[in-house]
């Protein structure tokens, strides 16, 4: 008797919701409104509270902080604390673009 082929698992997808591209959900950053109100980079993905993912570049995080995307996302002001913690963190990414084969179209 034959084996069956192994199937490939299905990978998770999200939208950056500053850019829109689809991307797998672990090349996505996760941004995270704490169910206490308070937002936060989650750096596992397995933090609980609303999520909303933006890509790793550094013009993805920003863009999100300056045209307010994860005050719409999260549904929630963020303070100048956490606003400031975003922007810290991103200067750690590079603002190159994400390589093709990544992005699902």
């Amino acid at each position: 008797m034959a084996k069956k082929p192994v199937r490939q698992r299905r990978q998770p997808q999200r939208t950056c919701i500053t850019c829109r591209t689809i991307s797998i959900k672990r090349e996505l950053l996760r941004i995270v409104r704490t169910p206490s109100g308070e937002v936060v980079l989650d750096a596992t993905g397995k933090l609980s509270g609303r999520g909303a993912y933006v890509c790793r570049r550094r013009s993805c995080i920003l863009g999100a902080l300056q045209r307010d995307r994860i005050v719409k996302a999260l549904e929630v002001d963020v303070s100048e604390e956490s606003r400031s913690a975003i922007e810290a963190a991103a200067s750690s990414y590079d603002d190159e673009p994400q390589a093709v084969a990544n992005q699902v179209d």
